[in-house]
This record gives C-alpha cells, sequence and structure tokens, in this order.
C-alpha cells in the first residue's frame, strides 16, 4: 500500500500524539505494520546483544542461579585442572554461589602436589557419585565424567574445556580446542566480568572493584597456563599469551617458584637415566621399556626427559606397576598425533585404554603373567607391543 505525502505531512507537526493517532486511524494497516516492524527490531537488538555477551558474562549469569555446585576436576588432576576449578569456584562463591572442587583418582607427580601445597587448595578426593557436594555439577579440563564410580549417571550444567570430545553442560558450555589451557579460558572469564587481579602484597578488600582474581588463584592460573603450553612455546595461541599477560599482576613470584623447581626424588631421576640407556630408537621415533616401577607418576616424567634428545622427535615410555603398564607419550612431530598414536596402538587389546592431546598422551593396560592380553586365548609380548607402538608412530596401523 502506497502512503500519500498528506499521510507523511500527517506525522509532522507540534502535536506529534494527536497526528500520530490520525495516521493510524486513516491508515491502520500501515501503522499495525510499522509497529510489528519497531517491535521485531528491538527485539533483534536485544537477541544480538545477548548472544554476543562475553562468555563469562554468561556463565557467571548461569552460576549466580544456583546455590550451590560441585566443580569437579578431571582423574588425578595436574596443574591446569586444578587452577581451573579453584578459578571456576572462585567466581562462583563471588556470585554468593557456595562452591567445592573435587576430583578421582590421586593428586600425584611431585610437581602437582607441590602445586596443591604451596597454594593450600581447599579440593576434595571423591569415589562414588554419592560424594558429590551438590547436584549441579560443572566439569572442567573435561568434558564427560570420569574416573569414580557411578560417573555415567552425572550430567553436568556446564562445562569447561579446551580438549576435544563430545560432553556438553545443561545450562551452560564452552569447549575451545584452539586454546592451550583450560586455564587461559578460566582467565578470560575474569578478564569478561572487568575482575582486578590482586597483588601478592595486598588483600581482596583493599581493591575497588567488584569482582578480583585473588593473588592464590592469578598464580594458579598462570600455572596452568604454563604447564600446559610448555611455558608458551607449545600448542599455544595468542589467547594463552593474553591470559599470561592480564594475569601477571597478581601472580605471587616466590610461590611461583616453589611449584615449579619443587624437590625430585632419587627414583624419578633413576627411572629417567633408565629411560634414555634402554631406549630403542627407529629413525626420529624411540620406546624405552623401563621394566617395573614403584611410582607410575615417574613415567611422564622420564617421557620428557627423553622427548628432549636431539634427533627424536616422538616417544614413548612405559613401565609396569602392579599388573598394569603404564604408558606415556611425548610428540614434537607434526605428523605425530600422540593422543590417537596411543589410542591406536591398544585398541585391540583387552581392557586397555589411552588418549591426549597431540603433543602429549597416555594409557594403561592389564598384564597377565607378564603378558599383553589381546583375546580369550591370545596375547603378544612386551617386545610385540613396541613394534605396535614404533608402527602407530608411523601411522602404520
Amino acid at each position: 500500500m502506497e502512503v500519500s505525502r498528506a499521510a507523511v505531512d500527517a506525522l509532522v507537526g507540534p502535536d506529534l500524539l494527536d497526528r500520530a493517532w490520525s495516521f493510524f486511524v486513516a491508515y491502520p494497516a500501515v501503522a499495525v505494520a510499522l509497529l510489528v516492524g519497531l517491535l521485531a527490531l528491538v527485539v533483534g537488538v536485544y537477541a544480538i546483544r545477548r548472544f554476543e555477551r562475553p562468555q563469562g558474562t554468561r556463565f557467571l549469569e548461569q552460576v549466580a542461579d544456583l546455590d550451590e555446585v560441585a566443580v569437579l576436576l578431571h582423574p588425578n588432576p595436574d596443574p591446569d585442572a586444578m587452577a581451573t576449578g579453584v578459578g571456576i569456584a572462585n567466581l562462583a562463591e563471588q556470585v554468593d554461589t557456595d562452591a567445592r572442587v573435587q576430583y578421582a583418582g590421586q593428586v600425584r607427580h611431585q610437581e602437582n602436589r607441590a602445586f596443591e601445597t604451596v597454594l593450600d587448595l581447599d579440593i576434595e578426593q571423591i569415589d562414588h557419585v554419592s560424594d558429590l557436594a551438590a547436584e549441579h555439577v560443572v566439569l572442567v579440563d573435561h568434558n564427560e565424567p570420569r574416573g569414580f564410580a557411578g560417573a555415567d549417571s552425572v550430567l553436568p550444567c556446564a562445562v569447561v574445556d579446551h580438549h576435544p570430545g563430545d560432553g556438553t553442560g545443561e545450562l551452560f558450555t564452552d569447549v575451545r580446542t584452539d586454546y592451550g589451557a583450560a586455564s587461559s579460558i578460566v582467565a578470560e572469564y575474569f578478564d569478561d566480568v572487568g575482575a582486578v587481579p590482586v597483588p601478592p602484597a595486598r588483600h581482596e578488600s583493599e581493591v575497588d572493584a567488584t569482582y578480583t582474581v585473588p593473588t592464590t588463584v592469578a598464580t594458579g592460573l598462570l600455572y596452568g597456563v604454563l604447564t600446559d603450553t610448555k611455558r608458551l612455546t607449545s600448542g599455544c595461541s595468542a589467547a594463552d599469551f593474553a591470559a599470561a599477560g592480564y594475569l601477571y599482576p597478581g601472580v605471587d613470584e616466590e610461590r611461583l617458584d616453589r611449584i615449579a623447581n619443587p624437590e625430585v626424588s632419587t627414583e624419578v631421576l633413576e627411572l629417567k637415566a633408565r629411560a634414555i640407556a634402554g631406549r630403542d630408537v627407529r629413525g626420529p621415533f624411540a620406546v624405552s621399556d623401563v621394566g617395573r616401577i614403584s611410582n607410575a607418576d615417574a613415567v611422564p616424567q622420564a617421557a620428557e626427559e627423553l622427548a628432549q634428545l636431539e634427533g627424536v622427535t616422538a616417544v614413548i615410555v612405559l613401565g609396569e606397576r602392579d599388573g598394569t603398564l603404564h604408558l606415556s607419550g611425548r610428540s614434537r612431530d607434526d605428523r605425530v598425533h600422540m593422543g590417537r598414536t596411543l589410542e591406536s596402538a591398544v585398541s585391540a587389546l583387552r581392557d586397555a585404554s589411552a588418549g591426549g592431546h597431540a603433543r602429549m598422551g597416555g594409557g594403561q593396560l592389564p598384564l597377565e603373567r607378564g603378558s599383553i592380553v589381546v583375546g580369550p586365548e591370545e596375547t603378544i609380548t612386551r617386545d610385540d607391543f613396541v613394534d605396535q607402538l614404533f608402527e602407530s608412530m608411523s601411522g602404520e596401523l
């Protein structure tokens, strides 16, 4: 329908309300169409602005509606997982939501124990789904619950992670596989809501800000970024560098040094030496079977050491403890995705599990009388398995 010049002129004048009403009476269809269009515009702008809100703001709004949450780390948590969990719990508590950080398994490896002890973290070990502190569960640094009885019955309300996977939260999901560390995501959440990092010489109450990053949280998150990106040298993104820069004003350098340089046991040093001396090198790849061990956490440390050898681009170390063969791999070779390499190598073995990142991975498999079980009547030797590991690194499996 065309609108005449007179109708347009009717909208212009000192008595705009009266003229608008006259226009509505004279041209009801056009007026209704204009009102509907204006309403749609307002709703559209509102929806776009809500959708474009930073993830940290959206997460905090969801958590603020809950009375309490259980922040769940992956089993046997590392510094990135612990830092992420403590950061998420602190954010929740700043909007008056009770939060407890929990995990399955153990805090192992001297660096992980130093992280927990030096920062005096309040995290709780669980064995069963009934041990969860709250009905609403936030998963951090993993996206599918695992490692404790009844884990498959947990429906997380939120997921914050940087690992690939299909797990989602009922209210909120933020999985960024291009980030080197989950700690970087949580640091970004604090930044999104305008939180101010608190220097170690000050208390949160002395900072004039709605939200803060306590020095313990800032120190933990920075170390989480550093450990999962090999001191910002591998597998990191611009966001990881940005997170480190944002957190730095709140970092306690003395405690950071104590975490990064814990005492190393004689056993770990001896195991590293055995891994180097007993290595089997084929081209750019190396595998070392260190035999029986008393500390399974020494295996990944030996893999880290072996990966530093000149000319070696991917390594796997294996060691036996209490009838279980523990695997740990490291790769700086773009042709070798270590998580998929280990997963492929154990895929045909009974009750075996493995996985991980492109640069690092791990796994476990049971032994029967020293042999590796394939099926009811079939086993393979450790030497045969080493051959499989080489084939998997070479892409032949």
